[in-house]
């Protein structure tokens, strides 16, 4: 069954920059020793410093707007990923979300939404770690 239901070009354009509350988190030797054993890599490489897929776990939560309610199932649709500086323990990490692409189209299941979300990841030093630019389909 498809729904009649679609974003209207101003619910896209108050999305498009939309900041999302920034997530915080210490890194501890304990959490990059576990996160290594769970990938398989027991490389003694990350004892001070975590694999670049380490920051993955940072956000738990994926972003939502009271615009998207219409759309409530969601798929990722993959990421791409740049590297900065390393992520060592003791690093205090912050991750700045935003809305960076708001596009709407029908896919077998319906109307969707497809959103790309662009993270980008800081230390406490204010370096740039890491860039996401991820795509969530909504439905």
């Amino acid at each position: 069954m498809t729904e009649d239901k679609s974003l209207t070009a101003e619910a896209r354009r108050s999305l498009m920059g939309r900041d999302i509350p920034p997530a915080v988190m210490d890194v501890e030797r304990g959490h990059v020793r576990r996160f290594a054993e769970a990938i398989g890599d027991d490389s003694d490489r990350w004892a001070d410093t975590a694999p670049p897929t380490f920051l993955r776990v940072m956000l738990s939560e994926l972003p939502s707007a009271p615009e998207l309610e219409a759309f409530p199932q969601m798929l990722d649709g993959g990421s791409d990923w740049e590297y900065g500086a390393p992520v060592n323990v003791g690093d205090t990490i912050t991750a700045a979300t935003r809305f960076a692409g708001v596009n709407q189209r029908n896919i077998g299941v319906g109307p969707a939404v497809f959103l790309q979300i662009e993270t980008r990841y800081t230390n406490q030093r204010g370096e740039w770690v890491a860039t996401q630019r991820n795509t969530l389909i909504r439905y």
